[in-house]
């Protein structure tokens, strides 16, 4: 093996491997990650949609590959899975923005024992004055990245609730739990796309597995 090539398609091969060297852990998180990604209250074509959201969100190339393989078999085209993508790209960058609140809190040496109140959210519009274009900037992508198109806003909002908890950002999963709530996604659709974020997180980490068993032989 190549010192330098650190990612290759063929290494995720050996991910089997671990099906003997923790064959209960292994055999469990197979069938949760099935589960998770099977249709439900929410097609199977969306889940790999918000697979595909997450894995640009955790950026693990190994799921990149296998998910965009899969929704092609669910026939999502290069548009629905962009726009996605598009999605992700807004949540990624809003959940450091959205942090930035507590920036101006820890700035400012508040009082406050709470480092997160959603009351904190309010401080945002202060970055429109700090640094006005880059943020109008800003808003102006994410309008628009949510915004329905070939996917609805529905379907937007779920794919950024999935996201939101990957990058663990209270602020938005807040604000696209209940933007999914209002475009009528139900309690049940909100929990199965949350599956798939968890399947998608813990599967990054495990996928990443092939380059330790590299690591280790080498």
């Amino acid at each position: 093996m190549s010192n330098e090539a650190l990612y290759k398609k063929s290494y995720f091969n050996r991910l089997g491997e671990l099906s003997d060297l923790v064959p209960e852990a292994f055999k469990a998180f197979a069938q949760f990650d099935k589960l998770a990604l099977s249709e439900g209250k929410l097609t199977k074509k969306l889940k790999e949609l918000i697979a595909i959201a997450v894995a640009h969100t955790t950026g693990c190339p190994y799921c990149i590959e296998v998910h965009v393989k899969a929704a092609r078999s669910e026939e999502v085209s290069k548009e629905e899975m962009s726009e996605a993508i598009l999605v992700a790209t807004a949540l990624k960058a809003g959940s450091a923005l959205a942090h930035g609140v507590n920036a101006l809190n820890a700035y400012d040496q508040t009082d406050d024992d709470d480092l997160y109140k959603a009351s904190y959210f309010t401080r945002l519009k202060e970055f429109s004055t700090l640094n006005g274009d880059v943020f109008k900037s800003f808003v102006d992508f994410d309008t628009k990245s949510m915004k329905e198109s070939i996917l609805s806003v529905k379907e937007k909002e779920l794919i950024a609730v999935a996201v939101a908890h990957t990058t663990g950002c209270p602020y938005c999963i807040d604000i696209h739990t209940k933007g999914a709530k209002d475009a009528n996604a139900s309690k049940e659709e909100v929990a199965e796309s949350i599956m798939v974020a968890t399947a998608l997180k813990a599967g990054s980490a495990l996928a990443h597995s092939v380059n330790a068993l590299n690591a280790f032989d080498s």
